[in-house]
């Protein structure tokens, strides 16, 4: 075989290679949009639900021993945003948001205290994660200045999200639950292919407090 021929061999190889390898891409593409274009008017439709229902929220306490009052999950919207891919306009993501206030009247002022850094550091990435309205303060000795405690007063309000984020080139979308079950982060990446009603119907539950197979 000529060299020339050779090089067509090796050409022809690749632009096969390459056409397999763009139809894959065109096909997660194209089932990671279904899978957000099924997510963005279910989120819409269930915040409208829940706007009105209200339903009661999980349990929240700062430092796993001071709990808060009974809350509710208020004020539900939705977000989403989109990007381009290829030349081709896709959805980025899609976020449903609320608020997470008392049952009855309005937030009110709380304080916990903790005197070791490892119950620092949990009841202020909590702090954080909320976020939630605080002010910190130091107890220190009077005369030898030696830090005793920190007290952390704070509002009970806070805020939870769910965000469906979309990656066309793994076919994937990553689910970012905040405040789902008390104060938490849970990411759950999940195959476009495998969102439906019935997975969105499962994430609904967990958002309420019903039991869920959604992880």
């Amino acid at each position: 075989m000529s060299f020339l021929n050779q090089l067509k061999t090796q050409a022809k190889a690749l632009q096969t290679q390459r056409t397999e390898e763009d139809s894959v891409f065109e096909e997660r593409v194209n089932a990671t949009e279904k899978a957000c274009r099924t997510i963005l008017p279910y989120f819409q439709d269930l915040a409208r639900q829940l706007s009105v229902i209200e339903p009661p929220s999980p349990a929240f306490s700062l430092d796993g021993k001071t709990p808060w009052p009974a809350m509710k999950l208020v004020d539900f919207r939705v977000d989403a945003r989109r990007k381009r891919v290829k030349d081709q306009e896709v959805i980025d993501y899609v976020g449903m948001g609320w608020r997470v206030v008392p049952q009855h009247g309005k937030p009110g002022q709380d304080t916990v205290s903790v005197n070791f850094p490892i119950e620092m550091q949990r009841v202020e990435s909590r702090l954080m994660m909320g976020p939630v309205k605080h002010e910190r303060h130091e107890v220190r000795h009077p005369e030898k200045s030696v830090l005793l405690e920190v007290r952390y007063t704070y509002f009970t309000e806070t805020r939870g999200s769910v965000t469906a984020t979309a990656d066309h080139e793994t076919g994937q979308v990553h689910f970012r639950l905040l405040n789902t079950d008390g104060f938490e982060v849970l990411n759950a990446p999940w195959p476009a292919a495998r969102i439906n009603q019935e997975m969105l119907d499962e994430l609904a539950k967990r958002i309420v407090g019903q039991p869920s197979r959604f992880t």
